[in-house]
Order: structure tokens, then sequence, then C-alpha cells
């Protein structure tokens, strides 16, 4: 009975907290929304960020894990659990805020708000950082911050994503992008063309390849690209050709087998037209950029989350339905592969045909109704983020279903 009601004490200490911040973080989300800044410029999200914080009297740091728009906003009470949230703010190109990054970089700061506010209120243990990670649209900010060790003490990570949908179980694809080079010889294609090696050709045969590779694929799988560099005269046999890939799959493991499939369309293709001999270097160059894990839901903490969000009368789809729904990507799944954690999803009401990545997501994400939505997704965070930090049978759930681990830092 006593944990239960400090519980539901420490429940109403969090919930007040983020309404009385709720104008103060609409304010901040709006000028965010009007300043689009694109992968690592977010300068300006950035220091409106920290400023805040510091007033709020967190323990910031900037610029943090030599990323110079991360950063990292601590409070603790006593050495307990380390609860941590997320917050983005890079925009996309042309559109600005269409995935609502503005309100992603306020809802990691309620939540973080509330917990301190029931440290300081009712003395409980515990630690809350709140991240702040740029270049989620391209780029793996939250890849960097792993890799410099910004989770190596930290229990949980929570976070929420504005979309038309409300769940923590969504399934998002594992993805990898890469570029593809091959290095021919010059030649004058009329006059001497047998002296010449095609790269051209290469990447021709390797895209024609991949089109087949796709009737053999799942159709959970995913492979696109672009040439980015052809040659530079229809007359002259182009000695360097230049591609940009994408190859998606539902789970990391599921990518990696995928990855080796396609690598070999373009090893092939480089053997068959003599690439793999030009100028004395092994072709083709593949040069691998951002990977990004599929989000492995920790399922306690998800169902703690949409059990709380019950409260203010959201409605959940089953969570089988959930799963098998596969949604885009994003490096948060990296994340949840070192440590417990979710990447639930919240409804803002866009119009039908206006989903993330639209112009039309850009516009609702300024609105009333998506701020309100904003504030009950964080509650639901932060109450969530309270039971791990109380509830010791809460937490061994939690670890216990954790099927991730360090080891996953090496692949990334």
């Amino acid at each position: 009975m006593l944990i239960i009601n400090l519980v539901n004490e420490c429940a109403k200490t969090a919930e007040e907290a983020i309404n009385n911040k709720s104008e103060d973080l609409k304010s901040i989300s709006l000028k965010i929304h009007e300043k689009p800044e694109l992968a690592f410029k977010e300068k300006f999200a950035h220091d409106l960020l920290v400023k805040y914080l510091k007033d709020e009297g967190f323990e910031v740091t900037c610029n943090a894990y030599g990323i110079e728009t991360a950063f990292v906003a601590e409070f603790s009470s006593k050495d307990k659990s380390l609860i941590s949230y997320f917050n983005r703010y890079d925009a996309l190109p042309g559109i600005g805020h269409a995935c609502g990054h503005n309100l992603i970089a306020i809802s990691g700061v309620a939540a973080a708000i509330a917990i301190k506010a029931v440290f300081e209120k009712h003395k409980i243990p515990g630690k809350v950082k709140l991240f702040g990670t740029p270049a989620e649209e391209g780029g793996g900010g939250k890849i960097f911050m792993i890799k410099a060790g910004a989770y190596d003490d930290v229990d949980v990570s929570l976070m929420v994503h504005p979309s038309p949908f409300d769940g923590s179980f969504y399934s998002y694809f594992a993805v990898e992008s890469f570029d593809v080079e091959y290095f021919g010889r010059n030649a004058h294609a009329s006059g001497i063309p047998w002296e010449g090696i095609n790269a051209l050709d290469a990447m021709a045969s390797a895209y024609s390849s991949i089109g087949l590779l796709r009737q053999q694929i799942k159709p959970t799988d995913r492979i696109h690209g672009i040439i980015t560099n052809g040659g530079e005269a229809p007359n002259v046999i182009p000695d360097y050709t230049s591609a940009d890939f994408i190859i998606r799959s539902k789970t990391i493991e599921e990518l990696n087998d995928l990855k080796t499939r396609v690598y070999n369309c373009f090893e092939a293709a480089g053997k068959a037209t003599g690439c793999t001999e030009a100028n004395g270097t092994k072709d083709p160059k593949i040069t691998p950029k951002t990977k990004y894990f599929d989000v492995n839901s920790n399922i306690p903490l998800g169902e703690r989350y949409e059990k709380h969000l019950r409260k203010f009368g959201i409605d959940f789809k089953p969570r089988i339905e959930q799963v098998n729904t596969v949604l885009g990507s994003t490096d948060q799944g990296n994340v949840t592969y070192i440590i417990p954690g979710i990447h639930a999803l919240y409804d803002i009401k866009p119009p039908i045909g206006s989903g993330n990545h639209t112009i039309g997501f850009t516009d609702i994400c300024k609105t009333d109704l998506a701020h309100d939505a904003t504030f009950i997704a964080s509650k639901g965070i932060a109450l969530t983020a309270l039971d791990f930090l109380i509830d010791d049978e809460f937490v061994k759930q939690v670890k216990d279903a954790f099927n991730g681990g360090p080891s996953w830092k090496d692949s990334m």
C-alpha cells in the first residue's frame, strides 16, 4: 500500500510539472519549427534547448561527445537507476519539420522536468539524463554517441514520436546506406573502344542484377539506389561511375543477409566488365555509411507506457497488429540493442494523406492539437520511468525481457 501511495503521489507531481511548463515548451517547439535546421547543423535548436535546461536547474554539457550540436542534461538525487530520454531536432530538406522533431525536442524536456520535480519533492533515488541527439534524418547522431560511451551507464531509454498512429510496438526497418564506385579505363568510344574498360557497363550490370534479385527477396526487404555519376561524355568510355544505395530489412539479422547478396551483385558486375583490375585497384569500391538497426522494443516498457496512456483516453491496436506494421527507420533502433528501450508513436491527427515526411505533416506539427498530444505522450514516458525507479519487480521484468547487449556496439 505504501508503494502504491508513493507511485500515485509521484505521478501527480510529474503530471503537474509538465502542465506547469507546457506553455514554455510550446514556445520552444514553435521556435524550432520556424527555424528548421538540417543534420549536424542544428545550432539554433541546440542553444535554445541548452539555455532552457540550464535555467531549469539541469547540469548541461554542450557539444557533447565530440558532436557540435549534441548535448546531455542531467539531474540526480541519489545513485540508483538511470533513466534516459531523447530529443531530436533536425529537419528535412525542403519541407522542414515534416517528421515532427520540434515536438520530439520538447517531449524529452517535458519528461525530464517531470522526473526532476519528483526527485526534488519526494526524494526518491535515481538519475535522469536527457540526450540532445542531432542528425536522425541522415547521419545517425545516436550511433556516434553510442560509440562515444554515452549510454554505458544508462538503464533504460524512452522516447516518443509524433505520427498518425498510437502504439509502442510498431516495427521499423533496419537500414544501411552505402556508396559504390567503379573504376575503368577511358578510350575513344568510336575509334578504339576495345582499349576501354567501361565503368558504366559495370554499374548498369549491377543495377540490372539487383532488379532481378528483387524477385527473390522477402516482402519486407527493400533495395533502392541512384547512379550519381554515369560518365562525362557519350563518346568517351567512362573510367568512373558512382551510385548511392540503401538496403532495408525487418531485422538487423535479415539486413546482414540481404547485404551479402547485394554486395555480390556489385562484385560480380565488376568482374564481368573487367573493372576489378582497372587502374590497379580492387573494385568495386563500396563505402558503408549509416546503419540503423530495427527497434528492439522492450515489451514490459511498451506495455507499461500504453497502460499509462489509456488513462488519458488513448486506444491502442493489439501488439501483434502493431508488430506486423513496418514503418520507417530510426537510430533509436541502435540504442534499443544496447539498453532496454522503446520508440513509442503518438497520434497528432494529421489529415489523410499527410503522414510523416509530407508538407501536410509539417503544418500539423505547429498546432495546439499536436502539442497537447505531445504533452500526454510525455506524461506516458515520465510515468513509465517512475515505475522503473520505484518498482523493483518492474525493473526485473524489463531487464529479463531485454535481448540485446553491449556486444552490438561493434557492428554499428
